[in-house]
């Protein structure tokens, strides 16, 4: 623990920096303290990880997850910030040293303290893994050692940092070469099992000092991994009987978590799990800490100080471009006039990621790599998906289908977690194909409208596999999600309870009419037991069924329900202003509920048609 540099930031976030913990491959780890007195290990990724937009993407996908990990012997995920200028997430602060440290100082570990390891790491595994995360780089210094068992720290971070181009070069994998798995060491798909081996070389570590798979070099080390049989002779039976199944090179043959601790039973409680070596290092750390918390603090900005830097900042900017750039001056500060002037006669737009003309845009069928939930495998996407919504494949048979804008009515769903300021909601149910889950996130803007992920059919957790799609979904919308072709003449970035004007709407419903927007690109307009109803849908000329006849240059096909019982009637027709193939196909229904008869459903929906072509007609 050491103080921080001279004139070095003294906050990040809202967590005052107290000292450096130290430096990593990813980045260096900074203890902090939230307002309310929580000690934070704060770590800030390493500066060329931050201008590459994947990294972050994948740094705010898996800092999401790694929030819905809790346990005993986790450090658990308190703040983060992937889009600061050096992305950063705080964890709980653990007092003690690493693995590592510990081994270092105390020699081998006893047998009793190795037993009580295994069972923390297998207990922490089946956390890390219960949400569908692998840590992927479980290593000596990723484990501390606390009064009360070890915590594992810096879990689900590690994939975010690969296929970063610029700190990794082809064929290069991220991990400790040592305490990977072989199909990590060979840059294969991981599952859950090849944090067991890990596990594994740790409790080898922890008995000897060194990795079973040592060699003289790094490429000697991989291929110890891969290919040779692990130096297990110096372990004594009890902690080979451990070890070795975790080290089997199939991950196929390895146990899990859960099998590791019914082989373990109980392990007797300890007040001192450590050799006393170990403990003086705990010791030494809570000591430091309190050093530092001593300190008095750094005197607090005064009100408007950060503006009146920023001002004297951007005054010698002005004066220094002005000296190098004399001959483009007036251009400049000309153009700056006018850039500012065309923006205050803009419309403002909405800053919420969430919002309906965001959302309205969004190519839902894009929101996930086929990798990026792993509770449901690599999926595929079918044809056939509309504006919103998209259904995606897993393969072992399961479903998830993402909808952009779902409708909710009837009474309140059970709140299951949050996504950051969002509350998310639950609802099972069953279907012919099998059980389902429904996770829906309820955006700041829109009160009737939420975003809704739902597996079906899935092995596995199906509630959990949607949280784990929900949590990714809005992370990437709230980065910069692909979009839907925004064509000339397109009606698909409208609001459409825009569509239909109150006035219309009245008259036909004979009274005042309630607008409530169903889903992204429809809205209905409803009054006592009747009904208008408009939507928006990706189709051709294939779709439009019934008669036809012509509204102002408009072919517009009726639809009348086959149902005696049902006299609702449908208008529809094509949005042949687009030159795009994905045609929008715009439907308006009129459904009565009583004594009306089908002409008179079929008049009432051709007259809010016509009103609906005539104010598109203008836009």
């Amino acid at each position: 623990m050491k103080p921080l540099n001279p004139g070095e930031a003294w906050q990040v976030g809202r967590y005052r920096l107290l000292a450096s913990l130290g430096e990593g491959g990813m980045g260096r780890v900074l203890l902090g303290a939230s307002p309310d007195g929580r000690l934070v290990a704060l770590k800030q990724v390493h500066p060329g990880f931050a201008h590459d937009e994947g990294f972050r993407s994948r740094f705010r996908r898996e800092v999401e997850t790694s929030r819905m990990v809790s346990g005993a012997y986790t450090a658990a995920v308190m703040d983060a910030d992937p889009e600061a200028d050096i992305p950063w997430l705080a964890s709980v602060y653990v007092p003690g040293p690493s693995l590592k440290e510990a081994v270092d100082a105390a020699g081998p570990l006893p047998l009793e303290s190795i037993r009580y390891l295994a069972t923390g790491l297998a207990s922490a595994l089946t956390e890390i893994h219960r949400v569908g995360l692998i840590h992927r780089d479980l290593k000596p210094s990723n484990v501390l050692l606390t009064d009360d068992g070890p915590r594992v720290i810096d879990f689900g971070i590690a994939r975010a940092a690969e296929g970063n181009t610029d700190l990794t070069h082809t064929g290069s994998v991220i991990g400790s070469p040592g305490f990977m798995s072989p199909e990590q060491a060979e840059g294969k798909s991981l599952t859950p099992a090849s944090d067991m081996f890990s596990l594994g070389a740790l409790l080898v570590m922890a008995a000897t000092g060194q990795s079973p798979f040592a060699g003289n070099s790094t490429p000697q080390t991989l291929y110890n991994v891969v290919h040779t049989h692990p130096n297990l002779a110096m372990l004594p039976p009890p902690i080979r009987q451990l070890a070795e199944p975790c080290l089997a090179k199939d991950p196929a043959h390895r146990p899990t978590p859960a099998q590791l601790l019914d082989y373990l039973g109980a392990v007797r409680y300890a007040s001192m799990p450590w050799p006393p070596p170990v403990h003086a290092q705990i010791a030494q750390h809570k000591e430091e800490v309190g050093r530092f918390l001593a300190k008095p603090p750094p005197p607090p900005i005064k009100p408007g100080a950060g503006n009146k830097r920023k001002r004297v900042l951007i005054t010698v900017g002005a004066i220094v471009a002005t000296l190098i750039l004399a001959g483009g001056t007036v251009f400049a500060v000309s153009k700056l006039t006018s850039d500012s002037t065309n923006a205050a006669n803009r419309p403002p737009r909405n800053p919420d990621p969430l919002s309906l003309e965001r959302l309205q845009m969004v190519d839902a069928c894009k929101l996930l790599d086929p990798n990026s939930i792993p509770l449901l495998g690599k999926t595929t996407v079918p044809e056939n998906n509309s504006f919103g919504t998209c259904q995606y494949q897993s393969p072992t048979g399961g479903k998830l289908m993402i909808n952009l804008g779902t409708n909710t009515t009837g009474d309140p769903l059970p709140r299951a977690s949050y996504i950051d300021e969002h509350p998310v909601r639950e609802m099972k149910y069953n279907e012919k194909e099998g059980p389902a889950c429904q996770r829906l996130v309820q955006p700041t803007e829109l009160k009737s409208v939420l975003i809704g992920a739902n597996v079906q059919n899935n092995s596995g957790d199906i509630c959990q596999a949607a949280q784990q799609a929900l949590i990714t979904i809005v992370g990437n919308l709230k980065n910069d999600p692909a979009q839907l072709p925004d064509h000339e003449g397109s009606y698909l970035g409208s609001d459409p309870c825009t569509a239909l004007d109150d006035a219309t709407a009245n008259k036909i419903l004979n009274g005042k009419a309630i607008k409530e927007r169903h889903d992204l690109h429809s809205c209905t307009w409803s009054s006592e037991y009747q009904t208008i109803g408009f939507g928006l849908t990706f189709g051709d000329k294939s779709d439009l069924k019934g008669t036809s006849t012509n509204v102002n240059g408009t072919e517009v096909h009726e639809e009348r329900s086959n149902d005696p019982k049902n006299n609702i009637c449908h208008h529809t027709w094509l949005n042949t202003a687009t030159d795009s193939d994905a045609k929008e196909v715009l439907d308006t229904y009129y459904s009565p509920i009583g004594n009306v008869n089908r002409d008179q459903s079929c008049a009432h929906s051709l007259e809010a048609a016509k009103a609906i072509i005539a104010n598109m007609s203008k836009k």
